[in-house]
């Protein structure tokens, strides 16, 4: 009873890390800041909060090697990469397109992994793709670049190729060093690249926002991305995986409830696709690794 009552927290507190995580759409749409600004101090929020953490918990800071800290500095420029791209697409259209043009990151990581690591490249990843594909095109209604929709695809998609190298260039760290040090280091180096981004914006402007920014900053990277890491402890990453598959849905549901946004039928189409791709090759890591 005990162990099942212990398994049910640790969905539910799973699934409160993806929830929290996914409020970064609807944040993304309200605050009116140009994303650049907007990540930049998300990160130097987030920065104070993840240092005063990784203090408190006495979380070892050091970096082993200089090749160890390149990782860090390239990780950290490909996760600022992702984060300015996707805040840009949601600046173009819905939290909906944002999110599911996001979500092609699975199946890119599927078809870069083999690239990069130089394993055997899996056949049923190709069928995945033009799930994919097919999945996008229902997102768009036009492939043209002065649709709006077009381009927040082609910044959601540009996202989702960063993400995937992110992920995949710290795939060996995770083993080596805390998650939390790993995340200060990488939101260190955002910080430090978009500096230039203060003498391009108003104070005055960023001032009225800082209540956005906050839950932005606190919420959804410091204890979202935190309660994601934890749950690694009780699920396989793959597993955690498959369960962060709901992100999309409960970024549409959020941004129907704060920001009154209903996809239509073809973006639902599209979601539906795109995720059943994305739940399939999870399936397939979870067969692999039994």
């Amino acid at each position: 009873m005990a162990d099942r009552q212990n398994h049910l927290t640790n969905i539910l507190q799973l699934n409160l890390a993806v929830l929290l995580i996914s409020t970064s759409g609807v944040l993304g749409r309200y605050i009116t800041l140009d994303p650049v600004i907007t990540i930049f101090y998300r990160c130097l929020l987030a920065l104070l909060v993840f240092y005063l953490y990784c203090r408190w918990k006495k979380i070892d800071l050091k970096i082993e090697n200089k090749r160890d800290l390149s990782k860090l500095i390239l990780g950290g420029i490909l996760m600022g990469g992702h984060w300015i791209t996707y805040f840009y697409s949601l600046k173009f259209s819905s939290v909906a397109i944002a999110l599911l043009s996001l979500f092609t990151y699975p199946v890119i990581t599927a078809f870069l992994e083999p690239i990069l690591f130089k394993t055997k490249f899996n056949k049923v990843h190709i069928a995945l793709g033009l799930l994919v594909l097919a999945g996008i095109y229902f997102l768009s209604p036009k492939f043209d670049l002065e649709n709006n929709y077009f381009i927040a695809i082609i910044f959601g998609v540009a996202s989702a190729v960063f993400y995937a190298f992110r992920n995949l260039l710290m795939k060996r760290e995770v083993e080596r060093y805390n998650g939390s040090a790993l995340m200060f280091y990488q939101i260190l180096v955002v910080s430090i690249v978009l500096i230039p981004s203060v003498f391009f914006s108003d104070f005055t402007e960023v001032t009225s926002q800082w209540k956005p920014l906050l839950v932005l900053a606190i919420l959804t990277t410091c204890i979202g991305h935190t309660l994601f890491l934890k749950s690694f402890k009780n699920f396989t990453i793959t597993t955690a995986s498959i369960m962060s598959s709901i992100q999309p849905v409960y970024g549409i549901i959020l941004g129907a409830i704060f920001l009154s946004e209903i996809p239509s039928l073809k973006t639902l189409i599209g979601g539906t696709l795109i995720i059943s791709a994305v739940i399939i090759e999870s399936l397939i890591s979870v067969k692999n690794n039994k």
